[in-house]
């Protein structure tokens, strides 16, 4: 068996198989992966959604066989939690999550914009953790890629990976709710994501997930008073 399942409600994946060593993602329950390597309480896994890699506890993920993964049928769970019942008893899960049961249907409606907008509000004031990628605590990129995943809309884990999808905007004013828009630092580096709303406001996660205002400078802050992030392009990814 070199396959697995993520088995609780959520597992830190870290850069090396230690519990100092940086978060530099999540896989949720019932989330899958390759195993690549085992070693003592630490298994290295690449995540089948996103290629990410890295390591997580070895009890947190469950070793399954190809025919396994082959002949489930999963959804995902588009609410902002829900509780399933396990073997083990109850258990709280995280949107974004795969359960193999019908769950509420793909929030992907005819109005796909409207919907992608509604669930990012949903996130609202939930803390930024690097490497967060659930409705506990998420960072910017694990944030848009959550709320995308629950509309049947992949894309890549990190912030530079996602800023090589779709068409770019030549203007602020151009912007609809759901496009994405990057931004760089000083060495002209895309550092941050975050997803576009009406009236050119953008939600982002940024010590927590937040609602604040897009100019062809970048994202005012008005408690601050000052521009937080420059902007580098606006994506239409859908």
């Amino acid at each position: 068996m070199n396959k697995g399942v993520c088995i609780v409600t959520v597992a830190p994946v870290r850069a090396e198989n230690s519990d100092k060593a940086e978060i530099v993602t999540e896989i949720l329950y019932g989330e899958s992966a390759d195993i690549l390597e085992v070693n003592k309480n630490w298994t290295k896994i690449k995540m089948h959604y996103d290629g990410y890699e890295g390591w997580m506890d070895t009890k947190q993920i469950k070793p399954v066989s190809d025919e396994y993964l082959i002949n489930r049928k999963t959804t995902i769970i588009t609410e902002d939690f829900a509780s399933i019942m396990t073997n083990d008893g109850k258990t709280l899960l995280s949107m974004g999550s795969e359960v193999e049961y019908p769950a509420v249907a793909s929030r992907r409606s005819h109005d796909l914009r409207q919907s992608i907008s509604l669930t990012a509000k949903e996130f609202l004031n939930i803390p930024y953790l690097w490497g967060g990628k659930s409705f506990f605590a998420v960072d910017c990129s694990g944030f848009v890629q959550l709320v995308y995943k629950i509309h049947n809309i992949k894309l890549p884990r990190d912030t530079y990976q996602q800023a090589e999808v779709g068409e770019v905007l030549s203007f602020v004013e151009e912007s609809q709710p759901g496009d994405l828009a990057f931004f760089e630092n000083s060495d002209g580096k895309i550092i941050h994501v975050g997803i576009m709303l009406e009236n050119q406001k953008i939600i982002h996660a940024s010590g927590k997930v937040r609602i604040d205002t897009l100019d062809s400078s970048g994202i005012f802050n008005q408690e601050m008073n000052k521009h937080t992030h420059k902007l580098r392009v606006i994506k239409n990814v859908l």
